[in-house]
Formats: structure tokens, C-alpha cells, sequence
């Protein structure tokens, strides 16, 4: 397999599975925390798919994110750039997603503008260098790897840990 296959490939698992983890959950369960210092199932959903959005749709390809292109900010009156990265803990846990099926039709979109991106590319194109703000330069391999699947795997653990202390079924991985 190649890794442009490898990638593609863990990047719809990621999806599906995100898709399936919050799929059956009232607005309630998703905006669930465990504690005080505790983050909901909302935020940390909105934060890794607007970052998949920002790092693929606009530091990739310098192209608007789904987010803005769709209007997204306005029909869930959230910011317009923010992606949780830099908030404070208050600003997190004030976060809402007014409709579950509307942000599912959000990543949705995410994930069919990055498979999109990456049907189009050969395996030369994930070394070309990006600047990845505040990280520095790095290969769209890195950007992908690290940023998406790495990250979105980790934050998709959180999901399962909280769902899991609401007592809720367990996630297929």
C-alpha cells in the first residue's frame, strides 16, 4: 500500500468512526461534560473537524475553508476563524452546536473536500513544503499525518471517554 493509500484509507475510518460517535446522541449527551475543567463531546467534535478543515482546505491548498464557504459560522453562529486552538477553558465549554444533523452535514463536507484534495495528488505532492502556523514548514505528509490523523484519533479517544462516563454503547474502531 502506498502512503497516500495508507493515508486516504485512515482518514475515512477517522471519519466513519467520528460519523458513528456522535450519529445516536441528543444535543444534551454531545454537550455533556464529566467535571468543571472538563471539555463536551460539542467542542472537541467542532475542534478537530475545523482543524482538518483549516489545515487541508487553507494552509494546503490556500483555498476558503468548508466552513466559510458554506456558511457554517452564521448557521451555528460560531466564529468565523476560530478552531478551539488559543481558547480558554470558558470559551470551550460555551461552545454549542445548535443541531446535530446540521454539523454532521459540516463534516460531511470536510470530509469529502479532503478526499477530494487527496484523489488529486501523487505521492510527490505529500513532500512539497507548507508553513503550518506556529509550527513551521513541514511536508503535506506531516501537516496530514500529525495535524489530522494523529490528532483526530486522540481527540476521537476523548469521545469514547466521554461517552463511555455517560454510560452510553461503545464505538467500533
Amino acid at each position: 500500500m502506498s502512503t497516500l493509500g495508507f493515508i486516504r484509507g485512515s482518514l475515512r475510518q477517522l471519519h466513519g468512526t467520528y460519523r458513528d460517535a456522535v450519529a445516536d446522541l441528543s444535543l444534551d449527551q454531545l454537550h455533556w461534560r464529566a467535571n468543571d475543567n472538563g471539555c463536551s463531546m460539542a467542542f472537541v467534535l467542532w475542534h478537530y473537524y475545523r482543524t482538518e478543515d483549516n489545515i487541508v482546505q487553507f494552509v494546503i491548498q490556500h483555498k476558503p475553508t468548508v466552513w466559510l464557504d458554506g456558511g457554517w459560522d452564521q448557521k451555528f453562529g460560531l466564529d468565523r476563524i476560530a478552531q478551539g486552538t488559543g481558547m480558554s477553558l470558558q470559551e470551550a465549554q460555551a461552545l454549542r452546536i445548535n443541531s446535530r444533523d446540521d454539523f454532521l452535514a459540516y463534516m460531511d463536507a470536510v470530509a469529502q473536500a479532503t478526499e477530494s484534495y487527496l484523489s488529486g495528488l501523487d505521492e510527490a505532492a505529500l513532500e512539497q513544503k507548507i508553513t503550518v502556523k506556529p509550527l513551521g514548514e513541514m511536508p503535506v505528509l506531516n501537516a496530514i499525518g500529525n495535524m489530522c490523523l494523529t490528532h483526530g484519533f486522540t481527540h476521537l479517544g476523548e469521545i469514547a471517554h466521554l461517552r463511555g462516563l455517560q454510560g452510553l454503547r461503545g464505538m467500533a474502531v
